[in-house]
C-alpha cells in the first residue's frame, strides 16, 4: 500500500503509526507534485525578474541575511548550507525515528510552500521506501530557525555527503555505510541544489516532531497498559471499587477523569476478587485515585495529540512562497516553542503515570493485605520483590529531574538575530527518556501485580487480566526462590510495549478529545 501526500490528504498520527509498523512505502500525489512545480516555477520566475534580496535565496543566513549572494554561486550557498549545519552532537537517534523526519519533511515540502525541486522531494521519497536514513545525532538544536543541526545531516545525503543507515542483505539489521557509496549503489548523481532548497532543507521542526510523533505512539500503548496494569494491581491489593462509581465522576466531570474510571470498571467487571467483600474501608491514594491522577494525564494527552497533529501537517521552513498571493514572506514558522510547551506538559503528565506506579509497587511489596512481604514464599531466606521497586523509585526520581522544562529556557545565537529559542529538541529528547522510563516502571508494576494475583487464588480476576497473565506466565513464570530479575524486567518491558490489549482505546482517546 502507498500512502499519497498532498495538502488535501492530511496525515494523521493514526494513519503515521500505521506506516511505521506496517512499513508502507509512500508516493507523491499529482495534486503534490503540482504544488512543489508551481512553487519552484514561480521562485525560478522572481529570481530571473531580479529585484530586492531575499532572505535565504540570494542572501546569507543568520546574521549574515543583509550579505547579497551572486547568482553563479546560490547552488554552492545551498551546499554550504548543508555541510555548515551538520554540527550534530551526541547519541545517534533511533532510525525509527529518522524514518518518520523523512517522512515528516516530505509531507511538508509536498503542501508546495517551500519553493524545493521535484527531484529534490523525490530524492526524499527514495530514501524513505528504500530503508536509507541518514545518521542523525541528538544535540545542536536550539529549536528555532527550525532544528538546523538535525536537519542539516538529514538532508546531507542528497548531495552525497554524510552517512546513512542501510539494511545489511537479506536481514532486517542496519549498517552505517557512506551516503556517497549509497547513491553509488543506487546509480543516483547527487542533488544540485537550487536557491533556497538547502534553507527549505533544514528550517523546520521534523526533528522535534518525529520525536513527538514517536513518543505519541509509543504514549498510546502507555495509556492502555497503565490503565490495565492499575486493575491488575487494585485487585492484586484486595481493593474496593467504589471510588470508580460513576455517580463519583459525574460530579467532578473532567473527561480524562471519567473514562480513566469506566476503563478500570469495564476491565474489573467480571473479577471474583473484585465483588467480594473488604475488610477495609478505604484504600490508599494510589489505588482511590486512579481516575484523577490517570484521568489528569488523558486529558493532557488529548492537547498533546491536537498539537502533534497540528504540526504534522504544517509548513515550519522559512522563507514561505505563495504563489496565487505573488508573496515570499520571511517569517519564524520554524520556532519552536507550540512543540516545546506540549513536550513539557507531556513529559510531566506521563510521570506521573509512572510516579502513581511506583506507589502502588510500593504497597503490593508492603506485607499488607494479607500479602507477603516483598510477594516471596520465603522473606528472608529470598528478596523477592524488594529490590526491583528499588529500581522503579530510582527511574522515578530521574524523571523528577527530566521533567524539569525545556521551554522556559532560551539563549541568543547568531550574533543577536535568533535572540529567542525555544529550546524544543532538549524538550523532546527529555521527554523521550521519560517515555522510555515509564515504559520500565510499569512493567515493574506488572511484575508485582501478576505476582500478587497468585496469594488471591482460588478466586480469579477479571477474564482480560487473567488471559493476559497466562500468556505472560509463559515468558516470566511466577517467583518462587530468588533469581535473576534483570531478565525479567526486560522481558516485562518488551511484552507491555508489544502486546495490544483487547479493549478499545480509540472511544477512550475519542472520548478524551470530545
Amino acid at each position: 500500500m502507498s500512502t499519497i501526500f498532498s495538502i488535501s490528504n492530511e496525515l494523521s498520527l493514526e494513519q503515521l503509526k500505521n506506516m511505521i509498523h506496517a512499513n508502507h512505502t509512500i508516493e507523491l500525489s499529482a495534486e503534490a507534485k503540482n504544488k512543489i512545480t508551481i512553487g519552484r516555477n514561480y521562485l525560478n520566475q522572481k529570481m530571473a525578474a531580479g529585484g530586492d534580496p531575499i532572505y535565504g535565496i540570494n542572501t546569507g543566513f543568520g546574521s549574515l541575511c543583509n550579505t547579497v549572494v551572486e547568482p553563479n554561486e546560490l547552488s554552492t550557498l545551498q551546499e554550504n548550507l548543508l555541510l555548515s549545519h551538520a554540527c550534530g552532537t551526541g547519541d545517534m537517534i533511533d532510525v525509527k525515528i529518522i524514518k518518520i523526519m523523512l517522512l515528516l519533511k516530505v509531507q511538508s515540502l509536498a503542501l508546495g510552500h517551500s519553493g524545493v525541486s521535484l527531484e529534490t522531494v523525490q530524492r526524499l521519497v527514495d530514501f524513505y521506501n528504500l530503508d536509507i536514513l541518514p545518521v542523525v545525532y541528538e544535540q545542536g538544536s536550539l529549536g528555532a530557525s527550525g532544528d538546523l543541526a538535525p536537519l542539516a545531516h538529514l538532508c546531507l545525503p542528497l548531495i552525497g555527503e554524510g552517512l546513512v543507515w542501510v539494511k545489511e542483505d537479506n536481514t532486517d539489521t542496519f549498517i552505517i555505510q557512506k551516503a556517497a557509496d549509497v547513491l553509488k549503489k543506487y546509480h543516483w548523481e547527487p542533488i544540485q541544489l537550487q536557491s533556497k532548497e538547502g534553507l527549505a532543507l533544514i528550517n523546520g521542526t521534523q526533528f522535534m516532531a518525529a520525536i513527538g510523533a514517536y513518543v505519541w505512539i509509543k504514549s498510546y500503548q502507555i495509556i492502555q497498559w497503565s490503565h490495565f496494569i492499575a486493575a491488575n494491581s487494585l485487585d492484586a491489593f484486595d481493593g474496593r471499587l467504589e471510588p470508580f462509581h460513576p455517580a463519583l465522576h459525574q460530579i467532578r466531570p473532567f473527561t480524562g477523569q471519567t473514562t480513566s474510571a469506566r476503563l478500570i470498571r469495564e476491565i474489573l467487571a467480571d473479577s471474583e476478587i473484585i465483588l467480594k467483600a473488604k475488610k477495609q474501608v478505604q484504600d490508599p491514594y494510589s489505588f482511590r485515585c486512579i481516575p484523577q491522577v490517570h484521568g489528569a494525564t488523558l486529558d493532557a494527552f488529548s492537547y498533546f495529540h491536537k498539537v502533534m497533529s497540528m504540526e504534522i501537517n504544517s509548513v515550519t521552513d522559512n522563507p514561505n512562497i505563495f504563489p496565487a498571493l505573488d508573496l515570499i514572506i520571511s517569517g519564524g514558522n520554524f520556532h519552536g516553542q507550540p512543540l516545546a510547551l506540549a513536550f513539557d506538559f507531556w513529559a510531566i503528565a506521563l510521570s506521573e503515570l509512572g510516579n502513581i506506579s511506583e506507589r502502588r509497587t510500593y504497597q503490593l511489596i508492603s506485607g499488607s493485605r494479607e500479602l507477603p512481604a516483598f510477594l516471596t514464599d520465603n522473606p528472608g531466606l529470598n528478596s523477592g520483590f524488594m529490590i526491583p521497586q528499588y529500581t522503579a523509585a530510582s527511574i522515578v526520581s530521574q524523571n523528577k529531574q527530566l521533567c524539569s522544562p525545556a521551554s522556559v529556557d532560551s539563549i541568543v545565537s547568531s550574533n543577536g538575530q535568533e535572540d529567542h529559542v525555544s529550546m524544543g529538541a532538549n524538550a523532546a529528547t527529555k521527554l523521550l527518556k521519560v517515555c522510555k522510563n515509564i515504559e520500565t516502571v510499569l512493567a515493574i508494576e506488572y511484575m508485582n501485580a501478576t505476582q500478587a494475583l497468585e496469594y488471591r487464588r482460588p478466586l480469579k480476576s477479571a477474564s482480560l487480566i487473567e488471559e493476559t497473565l497466562k500468556e505472560y506466565r509463559k515468558l516470566v513464570p511466577r517467583l518462587g526462590n530468588d533469581r535473576y530479575l534483570h531478565t525479567d524486567i526486560q522481558t516485562t518491558i518488551h511484552f507491555i510495549t508489544h502486546k495490544n490489549l483487547n479493549f478499545n482505546l480509540e472511544s477512550l482517546i475519542n472520548s478524551s478529545n470530545s
